[in-house]
């Protein structure tokens, strides 16, 4: 069990560390690595990662509480039961990292790469997506109500019983959807009916 507060690293390779139930308050991290590292249940809050490399890194259970990870790579990275509150994650990469049990509340999540996650049955309510790429992700019975998913790239995302009801939808493209089941409200029924050549007046 470690504390840092209010330090500021720059290009440090974390790498070999064990990192593992630490508690970082208010610190910068820019261009450092963790891949591959040990951070299994460590806490964050009030932090900045700035273009920081946690490739294949260990990150189940660890709670991180309005930090910053901008432009991030978390390839392959292990977030099982993690926790997300209020955090911006913009142009972040998540590909093929495990998001199982992952709990994301609120915060910015634009321009993020989503691609093929499981976020089934997850509660995305006030989530910012905008123009994040969903395409292929798994979000069967999730709440999305009120999220920003404008310009969201979503080609065969799975919305069987999503509820969207709320969620900023401009320039979706409703006709790669997966939707059966899907809570829409009236402007996203117009979207959707646009997408598919219907003339509504």
């Amino acid at each position: 069990m470690f504390q840092y507060s209010n330090q500021n690293y720059e290009g440090v390779n974390f790498s070999t560390q064990d990192l593992r139930y630490g508690e970082l308050i208010s610190c910068t991290f820019n261009q450092c690595s963790f891949t591959n590292g040990s951070l299994e249940e460590i806490t964050s809050s009030n932090c900045r990662f700035i273009e920081c490399d946690f490739r294949g890194a260990m990150l189940n259970g660890s709670i991180h509480t309005e930090s910053a990870f901008v432009n991030c790579s978390f390839n392959s990275a292990n977030l099982f039961v993690s926790k997300f509150e209020d955090c911006k994650m913009t142009g972040s990469d998540f590909s093929g990292s495990n998001m199982d049990g992952i709990t994301i509340l609120q915060g910015d999540w634009s321009y993020t790469n989503l691609r093929h996650s499981r976020l089934v049955k997850q509660n995305l309510r006030y989530v910012k997506f905008h123009e994040a790429d969903l395409s292929g992700a798994n979000l069967e019975k999730a709440d999305l109500r009120d999220c920003d998913l404008s310009m969201a790239i979503m080609a065969n995302a799975k919305l069987q019983d999503a509820d969207v009801r709320g969620a900023d939808m401009k320039g979706v493209d409703f006709t790669t959807l997966t939707i059966k089941g899907m809570r829409m409200d009236k402007e996203q029924s117009v979207l959707f009916s646009l997408s598919h050549g219907a003339k509504v007046d």
